[in-house]
């Protein structure tokens, strides 16, 4: 998913990316600082351009929530805070171990479905989102969105209640399994549909690829909390969380906002720089004036202190 998000516009800048295990440079991996799903190999999913934000014993449910919520201090980086507002969507993509309304973290820990709807509930109530796309994959995923309750939230996950989720096929040289079934298929649906940001396929088009035969289990959908109901929420556009496209706000005269605020910027770095000219040839001028004033004095100086050495 990584990939295919930045692949659509979305920059490292506006991707937070969570990986509890550095599997690259996993002493098991036979490709040392690689990441391979497909057994051809054709792309590196580390890559060289990746950036991981969240690696390892940092990768915690309470980090996870502090990101969600903001509730961090002020030495936390710019690059490790979900910097987001009220105007922005949201794409919260989960995978990993789980089971009925929990994921495992580090497999020393769970996120519980009320714990998550809780976090979603202070990003609603601290004006953090304006609509959220979730999607998870893992063993009865549907019901970790079961608890959710604040507006403006499509879900989606890989398998209902008491149903696992499958892995789509391993590595023999690796030894284990690359990707899950759901995940391969949301992936394979997205590169094959979803060139770029003119794409015209929406969350219904992606939720009605989802077949049993191929993902092994049923893919649930949620879509009561978003406003329009089913109809509205399957009409979004999958660019609208994938891809990133930026809005330019308009005044009511008609100006570009943006336009007028660069103006008036180099206006004032002009105004500055010619201040600051003045000020120089200024302080030129007034050093010349007192160089040329005390020459005389000096010697008037060291003749006084003569007549009064000759006395």
């Amino acid at each position: 998913m990584y990939r295919t998000v930045k692949r659509l516009g979305i920059p490292d800048s506006q991707i937070i990316l969570m990986l509890p295990d550095d599997m690259a440079c996993n002493p098991r991996n036979a490709f040392p600082g690689t990441v391979y799903s497909n057994s051809d190999r054709a792309v590196d999913l580390y890559g060289d351009n990746i950036e991981v934000d969240y690696r390892g014993y940092e990768v915690t449910v309470e980090n996870f929530i502090r990101l969600l919520t903001d509730r961090v201090g002020a030495e936390m980086p710019r690059s490790k805070r979900l910097l987001t507002d009220d105007r922005s969507n949201i794409l919260v993509y989960m995978t990993g171990h789980g089971g009925n309304e929990f994921l495992k973290f580090q497999d020393a820990e769970e996120i519980g479905a009320f714990d998550l709807a809780d976090a979603f509930e202070q990003m609603w109530e601290k004006k953090r989102y304006h609509e959220i796309l979730f999607m998870i994959d893992t063993c009865q995923a549907n019901t970790m969105y079961s608890r959710f309750y604040s507006p403006n939230i499509i879900a989606t996950g890989s398998s209902e209640l008491d149903q696992s989720s499958y892995s789509h096929h391993a590595d023999n040289d690796v030894g284990v399994a690359v990707i899950d079934r759901y995940t391969y298929y949301n992936l394979e649906f997205l590169e094959n549909n979803v060139k770029d940001l003119n794409s015209q396929k929406t969350v219904g088009e992606l939720f009605d690829s989802y077949d049993y035969d191929k993902i092994h289990s049923h893919a649930g959908m949620r879509y009561d909390l978003f406003p329009g109901g089913a109809e509205n929420a399957r009409s979004r556009l999958i660019t609208d969380f994938f891809g990133n496209i930026q809005n330019v706000e308009v005044d009511s005269a008609g100006n570009l906002t943006l336009e007028e605020d660069l103006l008036a910027l180099s206006k004032k770095i002009a105004v500055l720089r010619q201040r600051e000219a003045e000020q120089a040839k200024e302080a030129s001028q007034e050093g010349s004036a007192s160089a040329a004033a005390s020459a005389p004095t000096e010697p008037a100086k060291r003749v006084q202190k003569g007549q009064g050495l000759d006395r």
